[in-house]
Order: structure tokens, then sequence, then C-alpha cells
């Protein structure tokens, strides 16, 4: 077993997806220009760009109440990697870490608009990337829904809600 796969077990144990935010993500380290370029990314309204260099290992949709709440969403949408590094090509200085007090549960985020951003976690030993913070196709598709019973009681039934290609009139 990997470090990786050791330590997401932990994690997904315990429900929750994130470390301690160290300062760990990489600012255009040298490093990163040697590794194939995986996807691109941003914040909503542009003052943060990303790139990821690397393979995404694993794509889980987590329904515990804290992604819940973090995403204000049925679940959160994360993409795994302990190879791959992200190149912040814009907007470093406008990121934020919010970690709950007594918990390993954090997300980083766009101090203008509020957007989800990649986090390093575990140490550096493992990158987190925010599904929809992607610009760029990625092959990966997810894995499991992970903490499945913790999801809300309004999620059951949803691939039969009507589906609407534009804005409802």
């Amino acid at each position: 077993m990997t470090i990786f796969q050791s330590e997401f077990r932990q994690m997904a144990d315990q429900c929750f997806f994130a470390k301690t935010f160290k300062s760990e993500i990489e600012f255009k380290d040298e490093r990163l220009f040697s590794m194939k370029h995986l996807a691109t990314g941003s914040c909503l309204c542009g003052t943060v760009s990303f790139h990821i260099n690397g393979e995404f290992e694993s794509f889980f949709l987590c329904h515990c109440s804290r992604c819940r709440k973090d995403t204000g969403s049925v679940h959160a949408a994360n993409l795994f990697s302990s190879k791959a590094k992200v190149q912040w090509l814009a907007g470093q200085e406008s990121i934020k870490t919010f970690q709950l007090p007594g918990t390993q549960h954090a997300k980083s985020f766009c101090m203008i608009c509020g957007s989800a951003l990649p986090t390093v976690q575990m140490n550096g030993a493992l990158l987190v990337v925010p599904a929809g913070s992607l610009d760029s196709q990625i092959s990966i598709r997810p894995n499991a829904h992970i903490c499945y019973t913790d999801r809300a009681e309004w999620a059951d039934g949803l691939e039969t809600v009507d589906k609407i290609c534009a804005l409802p009139d």
C-alpha cells in the first residue's frame, strides 16, 4: 500500500478530505517543468490561475456534511494525486485557506470570489484539486461516491429530476 492509499484510507474513514494547509504548494518550481502538464484551472473571477502537472490517481464525490457545507452542494468533487504538482500562474497572494478548528478539514479558496482552489495536504504528500476549478477537460471519471450514508436526504432520486439545458423560464 502506498503512502497515498494509506493516508487516504485514514482520511476516508474519518469522512473528510483535508489536512492542515502548509506552504508546500509550489510556486513556479523548476521541477514542475519536467513533469507532464495535465490540466489548467482558475477561479471564477480569473484572479487565480494554475496548471496541474502530473497524473490524478483518484476522483471522489464526498457526501459528508463538511464537504456539503463547504461546497454548498450535494457533494464535493475532488481529484487526488500523490505525484502531481500545482504551478500557480497568477494570484497566489489571493489564496486563503480555512481549516475547521479541531479537525483536519481544510479548504483553499480565492479571497476575491470564493472559488475553491487546489490544496496540498498531508505535509506535501497529497494534492487535492476541486474538479470544478479546472478549465480543461480531464480523462479520469469519478471512482466512487464516498461517505454516501451521510448524504443529504434530498439527494436521493436526483437522476430522475428534469434536465434543462439552459436557465428555466
